[in-house]
């Protein structure tokens, strides 16, 4: 008996899964396995919670989902809390199995973390095999190698777009057998250590984890209410569920996949037609791809000061009691105060939000951009590794912006974005029910 277990992690969904798929074909029986890593739940250097109330609530139910479409297949899913390599070393052991096969790691912490789970099952004569599951296009497919891609995003688009191709997707599996699967058992939020999360009434949307909540997103977005075809015009929205695809969350826990989108996006254009807005969409999923590609090629360097830059190392001002005012939405400045009030009730924040209050931060109160990464780290629901500090790196003038450090003028941005001040008195004035 061939048994394996799949190591789930940021690819939290049975369509277009590769990892999934080969375990399936290489083995008899397959484990599905989660583990919740006990070093996402803690304080970092920072001093922000690495997983915030509403990106743990969302893995929650992406974790619970995924159990439950499992099931329907024959198999299940096991979660545990501790250190992984401990965790899969107990499993392996238990099972016999004979591979660990994961998705691929780009970032510093998950290589790390990646190469001690290795480590560990190899001594009872496991192997470890990854696939490469994040992107629209696969890294083999780019016509450049990692440490040869353009340090300018238009550059390395222009090239991509001409000589490379996009792969198609995997199915979903129609069977998986696995052996008798124990119960799903998960912690609430609370139980992690968090405060259970309060849904806020001026939200965006309501987001719900898990791949079939992701697909109706998707499934809405493109065909139900056609909204895909002023994706372009809108996009810089600020209230409200359609001003954007709102896809985010469900690709950072990889309960949707880049590819798939694709895919669904290029039905879309068959029946009714394409556009500036359905190239758009696209354009965006490259960017995700460009900030992937580049935390493979600088790797630890976009979590320093200075960046990929070539200047030394410097320590950036940290004064945390006007941290504490550009975090709590109390610096004065009300378009920046909306925004991150936004952010502190609902665990989301508009790109054009992001964009200007990481500007705020970096440029008008001077603080080490680090600590605005850290902090979007714990609070976004939508949280990457790679598009969050390689976006902080790029707005803090450390990163991939051949334009250097970019100041936003806020006013301007706000009477641009905002007029009427509709946003601003949303999370200003709008007094909520005790």
């Amino acid at each position: 008996m061939k048994r394996s277990i799949v190591w789930f992690k940021t690819d939290l969904r049975l369509h277009d899964n590769e990892t999934l798929v080969r375990a399936i074909e290489q083995s008899d029986e397959i484990i599905p396995v989660y583990c919740l890593d006990e070093d996402h739940f803690k304080i970092t250097p920072f001093g922000f919670q690495k997983t915030g109330n509403f990106r743990a609530q969302f893995l929650l139910e992406s974790l619970n989902d995924l159990d439950t479409n499992l099931r329907k297949l024959g198999s299940g899913l096991i979660v545990v809390r501790g250190k992984p390599e401990t965790e899969l070393y107990k499993i392996v052991k238990q099972y016999e199995a004979f591979k660990v096969f994961a998705k691929r790691e780009v970032a510093y912490e998950e290589q790390q973390t990646e190469a001690r789970v290795e480590k560990e099952i190899w001594k009872l004569g496991c192997t470890f095999e990854s696939f490469s599951t994040s992107t629209l296009y696969h890294a083999q497919d780019l016509p450049f190698s990692i440490k040869d891609i353009p340090e300018v995003f238009t550059n390395f688009r222009k090239k991509v777009e001409k000589e490379s191709s996009i792969r198609s997707v995997f199915q979903k599996p129609a069977h998986i057998k696995s052996p008798a699967m124990p119960q799903l058992r998960l912690p609430t939020v609370k139980g992690l250590g968090l405060q259970p999360v309060i849904q806020d009434p001026r939200a965006v949307m309501k987001f719900t984890g898990g791949e079939s909540e992701g697909c109706k997103r998707l499934t809405s977005y493109l065909f139900e209410t056609q909204l895909i075809s002023h994706y372009k015009n809108t996009r810089d929205g600020m209230i409200g569920s359609d001003y954007s695809t709102k896809f985010s969350p469900w690709l950072a826990l990889g309960c949707l996949s880049p590819r798939e989108i694709y895919t669904e996006l290029k039905k879309y254009e068959s029946r009714f037609s394409a556009n500036e807005s359905t190239y758009w969409l696209i354009f965006e999923l490259l960017w995700r791809d460009y900030f992937r590609f580049m935390m493979k090629k600088h790797k630890h360097q976009f979590f320093l000061y200075s960046g990929i830059k070539d200047s030394a190392n410097a320590s950036g001002l940290q004064d945390t009691a006007i941290l504490s005012q550009w975090i709590n939405g109390k610096t004065g400045n009300d378009f920046i105060d909306a925004n991150m009030l936004e952010l502190t009730h609902t665990g989301f924040m508009s790109n054009r939000g992001r964009q200007n209050a990481a500007s705020y931060l970096c440029n008008d109160l001077g603080i080490d951009w680090r600590y605005g990464a850290a902090y979007f780290e714990q609070q976004l629901i939508d949280y990457d590794v790679c598009s969050n500090w390689g976006n902080w790196a790029y707005l803090a003038g450390v990163g991939n912006d051949p334009r250097g450090k970019r100041n936003f003028n806020i006013e301007k941005q706000a009477e641009e974005y905002d007029p009427k001040k509709l946003f601003r008195n949303l999370w200003l004035k709008t007094t909520l029910p005790l």
